[in-house]
Parts: structure tokens; sequence; C-alpha cells
């Protein structure tokens, strides 16, 4: 009588086959400017429990990445050096700890890292939870420049706003990292979007991500064009950069008109009695890189990249980002 084998199941591979022992990171040794960021040879992280380890393909660079490498720290405490810049990315998963059960080795990726940085490198070990799959028709290289900004965008648009269709917002510093998406989330929930840009290139950019109508924020008459768009006044504001141009955009909302912005935007807007204004952090994790997958997908977004800089010109990358008027994110291509 021939007897059946019992097989045991299969189990996933958690880390490829060989990983190298050392990577090329783009860090600091020294807090300040663009020329403080320099190549080292680093040794690949340690994946603890609960974490993926990135091979990462492509890594964003933004105002807060500048911060951090001036000395910033969101935690409140300086971190030991050498530190790897870098708060967000795109990648591959070459190994998963203990507990992860939502990813597979060679599943396509992007997530952020914003306590501890780290994705300006060949690989970086993140905690699972800030880690979404990359949706379907994204390259890596766009997926690697929108994780923050797309949360903050996103949850701006659904969360601090809650814009419901036919409603009017402007959306200020909407040709930078997180305007360019904000414009996009706010036409897929069916809003009338003016968009305050900067410089004639970044107001014909706001038209092309489907901006009903477009002012450059620093010349144009953002009072008049607000009255032209909604005579009755502007229903909401959506705010990601501060001043003067922020403070005339709310002087054209309705009365009970709303406004948000990110934590972190300098100088923040004065309250103002009768209206409605909301500070917001743009928070990551699983329910919200689902929620942006969702929107992505449905607004099939365009990512503006207007330069991509090697590994090795970290420090040339981080140079544009300092001159300003940058129309979307700058990126690093690493993989």
């Amino acid at each position: 009588m021939e007897r059946h084998k019992t097989m045991a199941p299969r189990r996933p591979r958690r880390a490829l086959a060989t990983l190298p022992t050392t990577m090329r990171a783009a860090a600091i040794d020294r807090f300040g400017g663009p020329e403080v960021v320099t190549t080292h040879t680093l040794p690949v992280p340690p994946v603890n429990a609960g974490e993926v380890l990135i091979a990462v393909h492509t890594s964003g660079i933004a105002g807060w990445d500048a911060d951090m490498r001036d000395g910033w720290s969101p935690t409140g405490r300086q971190p030991k050096l050498p530190f790897i810049l870098g708060t967000d990315g795109s990648g591959t998963v070459v190994a998963l700890g203990s507990g992860v059960r939502r990813f597979e080795i060679g599943d396509r990726v992007y997530g952020a890292s914003f306590e501890r940085a780290g994705f300006h490198a060949e690989y970086i070990a993140v905690v699972a939870e800030h880690v979404g799959k990359v949706p379907a028709g994204l390259e890596l290289e766009h997926a690697g420049a929108i994780p923050l900004t797309g949360v903050t965008a996103v949850q701006g648009v659904d969360e601090a706003l809650k814009l419901k269709r036919g409603e009017t917002v402007i959306v200020h510093g909407a040709s930078g990292g997180v305007g360019t998406l904000a414009v996009q989330f706010a036409k897929l929930r069916g809003a009338r979007v003016l968009a305050i840009a900067s410089g004639d290139d970044g107001v014909a950019l706001a038209r092309r991500l489907g901006a009903d109508a477009a002012v450059d924020g620093r010349h144009g008459n953002i009072v008049a064009a607000a009255r032209d768009f909604a005579p009755e006044g502007v229903d909401a504001v959506l705010g990601f950069a501060g001043g003067d141009a922020l403070e005339h955009c709310i002087d054209s909302l309705r009365p009970g008109g709303r406004v948000a912005y990110p934590n972190g935007i300098d100088p923040a807007p004065k309250k103002r009695s009768g209206l409605d204004i909301t500070a917001y952090d743009g928070v990551i994790g699983v329910r919200e890189l689902a929620r942006l997958n969702r929107a992505i997908e449905a607004a099939n977004l365009i990512v503006p990249i207007p330069a991509v800089y090697p590994l090795q010109e970290a420090a040339k990358a981080h140079q544009r980002v300092a001159e300003g008027h940058v129309l979307g994110k700058v990126v690093l291509r690493i993989g």
C-alpha cells in the first residue's frame, strides 16, 4: 500500500540569498548647507522585527530634508553622525523582519522614514507600517518622489478640508512638491481649483495638472483673480507656503470658509473670526498609504520631477533645492 507523504507548507523567503554588508550612502558628518553632504561607505542596516529592508531606487528631496541637514530633528534629539539623509523614497523589498506579512521579496514599494531618515542610500530598513506597494502604472522614479508629499496633499484635501464636488478651493504653493499633487487630488474630488503658483512656468504647470485657473503668487493679483474665480467668495484655501500671499488667499474666502495648512508652514496664517483654520500633520501609515494609492490610481497622477541626480551628486541635488523655484520634486536616482 502506497503511503502519501505529508508536505510541509513552503515558507516564504525572508531575504535574498546574498546581500552586501556595506553600501553607498549620502550622509553628513556635521550639520550645515548642501556642501556637508558627501558619499560614505556604511554598513547595510539590520532588519529588525516589523521592518522591511528596501533596495532603494529613488529618494526624494524636500524642504524638511534640508532642515534635517541643517540640524533640525523631528524627534527633538540630535541624530548620531554620520547621518544618512532622505525621508522618503521607493525601491524593492530584499529582506523581511519577523512578523511582516504584507510584503514578499521582490515587491515594488514606496514609503517614508521621517524620524530616522536614511533613504539617500542603497539600502534602508523601514517600519513596515510606513511602507506601501507601488500603485499600478506608477514608475519607481515617480513613486519615490511622493510618499510624504502625497499623504500631505491627499490628507489636506480629504481630511483637513473635506472638499466636496462643486466647491471652490485655492491651492497656494500649487507648483511645489505637495501643491502639484494637491491640485490633482482636489480635481479628483470634483472641486474647482484656483492655483497660486510660482512664475509663469509654475502657472503653466498648474494649468497642465488640471487647475481651472492659475495666477503667479509673486507678481499676480491674487485677490482680483479670486474675485473673478468665485465672485461670492471661495469655499476653501489649502496653503503650502506662508506669508502675505497666503493671507491674500484667505482674504478671498466667503464667510464661514475653511483654511488648512500643514504644520511647519512659516509664517503660519493668522487666526480670524468666522473662519475655520486648521493645521494638520501629514500622517503616514497603512490606512493612509491605502488612501493615497486609491487616489493615485483614480487621478492617473502626474508627478513633476524637474531634476534627477545620481547618488554621488547628492550635494548638487541639495544645492538645487536650496536655490528655490522647484516645480515639483527633485530626486536622487540610486538603484
